[in-house]
C-alpha cells in the first residue's frame, strides 16, 4: 500500500476549487496555484497555505496534487507541458484529477505519467458550490484500487459518498453519463410541456401527473416547478457547462466506436441551446429553446 498523503498541491481555485480546497486546508500541508496568481495569493493569505506560480516546486511539494479545472485538455497541459507538473513529480506521488474530464484523455494521461512512477485518480463531483462548500459532494472515482484507497482519506473530507468506478477514466466517465441523464430527461420533460402546452393541457397540472407517473424525474420533481414554471431562472449549473459534459460523453461514445443516436442528438441539442442563450444561462432556460422555436411561452398557449 502507498504511504499516506501528507502534503497536497491544489491546482484551479475557481467556484469549486476554492471551498474544496478551504476544507483541505485544516488537515493536510497545502500548496495551491491559480492561473490568476492574484487568487492564490488571497488563497494563502486567509489559510495556511502557501501559494506559488511554478507548477513543478507545487508537484515537488505535494505527495498528491488535486487539479479543479475546466476541462482535461488544460489538466494535461497543466500536467505535461512546460514547467509543468511533471518536471516536479516525485516517484510515487498521486494526480487527483477531479476536474469534469474526457475519460478517454484521462486513460491516456495515466499511462503517459505511469513511466514516472505517477498515479492518476480521477474523482469528478457532482453536488455543484453548495456541495463544495459543505463537504457533501457526490464523488465518482476511478484508477488503481491501491491509489484510490490512499486517496479515499482526502475525498472523505469533501464529499458525502465516495463511488469507486473501476480502472482509469471510469470516474470521468460517469460523470459525463450522469450529466447526460440529467440533460435528456430535463430537455424531453421541456419538450413535453411545450407540446402539451399547444394542446390546452395546464403545464402546472402535467407536472403534477408526470410526478404521480412513470414520467417523473429530477427534473419534473424539482427544476421545472421551482425555476421553469415560475419563470425563475437561476440555476447555478449553466447551460454552457451541461453541453459540455454531455459532449464529453458523446465524445465517449465515439471515441468507442458505439452507436448512440439520442446522445448524439442531445449533445446536438445543448450546443445549440448554449449559441442561442449565452454562457451564462442556466440549465432550465433551455425551454426558451422550444419557446423560439414554437413561437409562445410556456403557458401561453401559443407555445
Amino acid at each position: 500500500m502507498p504511504e499516506a498523503i501528507a502534503s497536497i498541491g491544489f491546482v484551479g481555485l475557481g467556484n469549486m476549487g476554492w471551498p474544496m480546497a478551504h476544507l483541505l486546508d485544516p488537515h493536510y500541508s497545502l500548496t495551491v496555484h491559480d492561473a490568476r496568481a492574484d487568487v492564490a495569493e488571497s488563497f494563502a493569505a486567509e489559510h495556511a497555505a502557501t501559494a506559488t506560480t511554478d507548477l513543478a516546486e507545487l508537484a515537488a511539494a505535494s505527495d498528491a496534487v488535486i487539479t479543479m479545472l475546466p476541462n482535461g485538455d488544460i489538466v494535461r497541459e497543466v500536467a505535461l507541458g512546460d514547467g509543468g507538473l511533471a518536471a516536479g513529480f516525485a516517484g510515487g506521488s498521486v494526480l487527483l484529477d477531479m476536474s469534469s474530464s474526457a475519460p478517454l484523455g484521462t486513460r491516456q494521461l495515466a499511462d503517459d505519467l505511469e513511466p514516472r512512477g505517477v498515479a492518476v485518480v480521477d474523482a469528478p463531483v457532482s453536488g455543484g458550490v453548495a456541495g463544495a462548500r459543505g463537504g457533501s459532494l457526490a464523488i465518482m472515482v476511478g484508477g488503481d484500487p491501491d491509489e484510490i484507497a490512499r486517496c479515499r482519506p482526502v475525498l472523505e473530507h469533501l464529499g458525502r459518498v465516495i463511488y469507486e468506478m473501476g480502472g482509469s477514466g471510469t470516474g470521468h466517465a460517469m460523470k459525463a453519463l450522469n450529466n447526460y441523464c440529467s440533460a435528456a430527461a430535463l430537455s424531453s420533460a421541456c419538450e413535453a410541456l411545450i407540446v402539451g402546452d399547444r394542446m390546452g393541457l395546464e403545464p402546472a397540472k402535467m407536472v403534477d401527473v408526470l410526478n404521480a407517473s412513470s414520467g417523473r424525474s429530477a427534473a419534473t420533481q424539482g427544476k421545472i416547478a421551482e425555476e421553469i414554471l415560475s419563470r425563475d431562472f437561476s440555476a447555478g449549473f449553466t447551460i454552457a457547462l451541461m453541453a459540455k459534459d454531455v459532449g464529453i460523453a458523446g465524445g465517449l461514445a465515439e471515441g468507442l466506436e458505439m452507436e448512440a443516436p439520442i446522445l448524439a442528438r442531445t449533445r446536438d441539442l445543448w450546443r445549440e441551446a448554449a449559441e442561442l442563450l449565452g454562457d451564462t444561462a442556466g440549465v432550465t432556460e433551455i425551454v426558451k429553446l422550444w419557446e423560439e422555436w414554437n413561437g409562445g411561452e410556456l403557458g401561453s398557449g401559443t407555445a
